[in-house]
């Protein structure tokens, strides 16, 4: 398991990395909405601890969607004025208010559902908007190679850490934003303010399909083998991750239309 701790996320940091290069911030956000991270560790969990704690884990990663979303917002607006340091200490800090308020509260899927859907509805209002196109620059080796080592060992102290303290918290543990924090911290340095707003609204659609994800694991590991369980979470994860995506497009191609259409009038 070790060795899956240690190239599996930083792979999947590889790619949403590579993905900001080739099609921009907001796909990148967009991918790293998927579980790439939450999926392994709570595989690993259930392979320790059984199903039950499992499925008690992904009601808390479902919750931990606010978590992360206030990391984001947090990281959002403080980098528009800030360096990344402090940027990161912002987001660190909303992320860790928000862990502790839903480690008080009940562990029950409608709660986990409403605290989700609470925090993608606020994230879509409230994030900051940039009018600039956010530029697009070449990642170095060493940039890509940091950002898959900081992958690893964040990988390695969550999972360490949530096998000693529980369900709930190893849930809300799995949610740790590590993508947002590698992925922000690093996009911030090299390519300034607007790369990262625009990745950071790109997450907030990704949200659906991880809630999906933790959602047919609450109902399905307690049910299924372990290995289907996953299988079907992560094939309706890609379902309603390119869902979103086809929605989104004609969503904008509505904007699109109604902004020429008056203009045409005239």
């Amino acid at each position: 398991m070790l060795a899956l701790k240690l190239t599996l996320v930083p792979f999947f940091l590889l790619v949403v990395s590579m993905s900001g290069k080739w099609w921009g911030p907001a796909i990148a956000g967009w991918l790293a909405g998927l579980p790439f991270v939450a999926g392994p560790i709570l595989f690993l969990l259930v392979l320790d601890h059984g199903p039950v704690f499992g499925a008690h884990a992904a009601t808390l990663s479902l919750s931990a969607i606010l978590a992360s979303e206030a990391f984001n917002f947090a990281y959002a607006w403080t980098c528009r004025s800030r360096q990344w340091p402090f940027a990161l200490a912002a987001g660190l800090g909303g992320w860790l208010v928000a862990a502790l308020g839903l480690a008080s509260m009940p562990a029950s899927p409608a709660w986990a559902i409403a605290a989700a859907l609470i925090a993608v509805a606020f994230e879509q209002t409230f994030l900051p908007r940039s009018n600039a196109v956010a530029r697009i620059a070449a990642l170095s080796r060493n940039d890509l190679l940091g950002r898959m080592f900081a992958g690893a060992a964040l990988t390695v102290a969550v999972t360490t850490l949530s096998s000693a303290l529980g369900a709930k918290w190893s849930g809300l543990l799995a949610v740790f934003p590590l993508l947002g924090i590698v992925l922000s911290a690093s996009s911030h340095r090299a390519h300034g303010p607007d790369f990262v707003v625009s990745l950071l609204r790109g997450m907030v659609l990704g949200r659906f399909s991880f809630a999906a994800f933790c959602l047919c694991l609450i109902f399905t590991l307690p049910r299924q083998a372990t290995l289907l369980a996953f299988v079907e979470a992560a094939v309706l994860a890609m379902t309603v991750q390119w869902t979103t995506k086809r929605l989104a497009h004609a969503q904008h191609a509505l904007n699109g239309k109604a902004l020429t259409v008056p203009a045409s009038r005239e």
